[in-house]
């Protein structure tokens, strides 16, 4: 049997590391790292994260007074709302006898928890703040002009999930605002023409109307809660990461951020 020394050991062991990671290296990016323009093109698009992002960027998508960063800003809220959220599901139970109490133990008896909570809340308000400043600038920079009038609607669409993330979530707490706020909110609903009972042109009634859909009764309450929360916790979040990842894409194939006007 073959002996080694401790420094000769030591050669191999790292010799042997190195080699698994350039394997593993190429596997990733499936190309070296070659200072070439066509190597750096074939990383980015042989990769599946990285095919994402344009090949090339022009030079001004990179100053930040022209986006504001606020596409970024809101994906990153959207990151932490997703990290926090999941920290929440940990000690939180959507029924009426228990949310309420679950939000005071994170308040005064989980560890970190009115940390986890506050980071919700506050990155819940700052996402709806940055999605609407980032329509905003996509708006009167022109930048939803062709050939970027699909994603402008995802962008809408994204504007919309946004919304109603923010809304299912507010009933969660189960306290009073919460309770009369979704009461009223809801009650709009029951307005919508043909689909809601007190809507014009109706054609439903109080127990099958579009209220009732969203309640799962005539009355906000325990199934209303669990509606609400099966769509801010699973329905909602995956529908917009989906939409996210178009959104994304569709910056990749139409050539990056739109040039200035």
């Amino acid at each position: 049997m073959k002996s080694f020394k401790m420094g000769e050991l030591a050669e191999l062991f790292l010799r042997q590391s190195r080699e698994l990671f350039t394997q593993f290296r190429k596997s990733l990016f499936r190309t070296d790292f070659s200072d070439t323009e066509r190597d750096r093109s074939q990383m980015i698009m042989g990769n599946v994260f990285l095919h994402l992002h344009p090949v090339k960027i022009p030079k001004h998508a990179i100053k930040m007074s022209f986006t504001l960063c606020m596409g970024g800003i809101s994906f990153f809220l959207f990151l932490v709302l997703t990290f926090t959220g999941i920290m929440l599901m940990f000690y939180y139970y959507p029924t009426t006898d228990r949310a309420y109490y679950n939000m005071k133990d994170l308040e005064f008896v989980v560890s970190f928890g009115m940390l986890m909570r506050n980071l919700h809340r506050w990155s819940a308000h700052g996402m709806v703040i940055s999605v609407i400043f980032h329509m905003a600038r996509v708006f009167f920079t022109g930048a939803y002009k062709h050939p970027r009038e699909f994603n402008w609607v995802v962008g809408v669409v994204l504007l919309v999930l946004t919304l109603l993330l923010s809304f299912t979530g507010y009933l969660l707490p189960w306290d009073q605002l919460a309770l009369w706020a979704v009461t009223v909110g809801t009650r709009m609903a029951a307005a919508t023409p043909v689909l809601g009972y007190t809507g014009p042109f109706s054609i439903t009634t109080k127990y099958n109307d579009l209220r009732f859909l969203l309640l799962g009764g005539p009355e906000v309450g325990e199934n209303a809660l669990l509606r609400f929360y099966v769509l801010h916790c699973i329905v909602l979040p995956l529908v917009a990461a989906v939409f996210i990842a178009v959104h994304f894409w569709r910056i990749r194939k139409d050539g990056g951020i739109s040039r200035p006007l």
